[in-house]
């Protein structure tokens, strides 16, 4: 079996739409293999460009001033490309993050993200569970997640909450202990292809002699019809 590798991130930005001219400020990612954190991780604060709206700062707390000596998305676009690539992505909400990146990857002529070849962490939420709260922090409450350093959003901080939630919804931190079924180069599991050896010979019989005379007796108290008296 090829081993499995997943990139867990997540973006902050300065508004809610690149098509307004808001832009990427941060992103955060670690590597997941066969479902397993790596110890491998990305992270980048970009300067935008633009000033700092109130409303995105009271969500992350990123300020203009934080961000005046960083460089911008073009100076590490390169790394990022390279981190990500060969991995599948998983993020909460793809859509939004998918689009935020695609539109600056754009702007220095690297190939676009693709968002069907993403794993939406919200929408396998959504469908486990119809109706509730499905906020990164409303699946921590769920799954015992603890969350408290997560006093404001922060994408590194961000994906490592969601590698546990992700894991949890994905059936839970001991779902690659199970015992594992391999499958052969023609498409098959051990189990399909397992055929028992005939026997060479009946097995022999395990009752006593005195077991064989206390059943013999029985079934002649029960007459001439009983199903076990060898009576046509």
């Amino acid at each position: 079996m090829s081993d499995i590798r997943e990139i867990v991130m997540d973006t902050e930005t300065t508004g809610l739409d690149p098509s307004e001219g808001h832009r990427i400020v941060e992103i955060g990612a670690l590597e997941l293999m066969n479902h397993v954190p790596t110890g491998r991780t990305y992270h980048q604060y970009i300067n935008p460009r633009r000033s700092m709206p109130a409303e995105a700062f009271a969500v992350h707390g990123i300020s203009d001033d934080d961000l005046a000596d960083k460089p911008f998305f073009e100076d590490v676009a390169q790394a990022f490309v390279d981190f990500v690539a060969g991995g599948t992505l998983v993020i909460h909400n793809a859509a939004f993050d998918i689009r935020f990146l695609n539109a600056e990857l754009a702007r220095t002529g690297h190939e676009a993200l693709r968002l069907e070849e993403a794993v939406d962490t919200l929408q396998i939420a959504r469908r486990r569970f119809p109706g509730a709260q499905n906020t990164l922090d409303g699946l921590c409450r769920r799954f015992g997640i603890d969350n408290g350093r997560r006093v404001k959003h922060g994408a590194l901080l961000d994906s490592e909450i969601l590698a546990d939630v992700y894991l949890e919804l994905c059936g839970g931190r001991q779902s690659r202990l199970t015992m594992e079924v391999e499958e052969a180069n023609d498409g098959t599991t051990p189990a399909a292809r397992y055929r028992a050896p005939a026997r060479p010979g009946p097995r022999p019989a395990l009752l006593t002699d005195d077991e064989r005379a206390r059943h013999a007796a029985f079934v002649a108290e029960m007459g001439e019809a009983a199903l076990w008296s060898g009576a046509d």
